[in-house]
């Protein structure tokens, strides 16, 4: 019974620790992932505020070009 015991407490000391290391490094991909998730994010933002921009920008040269045209159909 206590050779038993004994066998048992030397085999669950590695296998705790490759479960702890599995578990690490399952937590290390998920940090990295939400990492470039955030990454995308900002990059999406970014684009986002860049076209807003850009079509800000065209709006008010259509807006200046109009009275010009207008001008000249009249």
């Amino acid at each position: 019974m206590t050779g038993t015991i004994a066998v048992i407490m030397i085999f669950s000391i590695p296998i705790l620790g490759i479960i702890t290391d599995h578990f690490q490094k399952q937590s290390k991909l998920k940090q990295k992932m939400i990492e470039d998730e955030l990454e995308l994010e900002k990059l999406k933002h970014e684009n986002f505020v860049i076209e807003t921009q850009k079509m800000r920008l065209e709006l008010e040269k259509m807006n200046l070009e109009e009275p010009k045209g207008k001008t000249h159909t009249i």
